[in-house]
């Protein structure tokens, strides 16, 4: 029973690393990138038993001739193949269930994404209540942004000059003669 669960886990990991970065892949089949980085982000490759380029020619020699992918199944040849080279002092069996260990349950890693900077500076170089002059009017009383209004003077099409103090009151001074 153990083992199922195992299995499950490791087409768990094929699956994840394989939708990696591909918008329309359906988690079926997995290109060499995907492979490079499973092997990277799961420490296959250790820099002395297991290099990229041995990486890259595992990954030639179990995918069709014609295919730029590989299947589940020539995935679990590939792993076959890393792990004797991966663990020497283990016997086939054994370096096998290795390598699965370090695969099981794992997904794609996300380093060298840019975090959002948290500094004292940028804090208070966004800090709205602080603006002044024609700044201070893009944002309403919240700090959020107004938007296209609070960047652009809008026109009025009433026929006064903006900012006149008696608009709207000429129909009145006209009646009154």
């Amino acid at each position: 029973m153990a083992e199922s669960t195992d299995v499950d886990q490791l087409l768990q990991a094929f699956e994840r690393f394989a939708v990696h970065g591909a918008t329309k892949a359906a988690g079926k089949e997995m290109n060499g990138k995907n492979w490079a980085k499973l092997c990277r982000d799961c420490k296959v490759i250790d820099g002395k038993n297991v290099t990229c380029t041995d990486v890259d020619i595992v990954f030639t020699k179990v995918k069709a001739k014609s295919s730029r992918v590989i299947t589940y199944e020539e995935f679990e040849k590939a792993l076959e193949e890393l792990a004797s080279k991966r663990f020497k002092g283990q016997s086939k069996e054994e370096a096998l269930q290795s390598m699965h260990k370090l695969i099981e349950g794992k997904g794609p890693t996300n380093v060298g994404i840019t975090k959002v900077a948290k500094g004292g500076a940028l804090d208070r170089l966004t800090d709205t209540t602080k603006y002044t002059g024609s700044h201070k009017e893009r944002f309403d009383e919240t700090g959020k942004g107004k938007g296209k209004s609070g960047r652009e003077e809008l026109v009025e099409n009433t026929g006064y000059v903006a900012a006149y103090k008696n608009a709207g009151t000429y129909a009145e001074k006209t009646k009154a003669k």
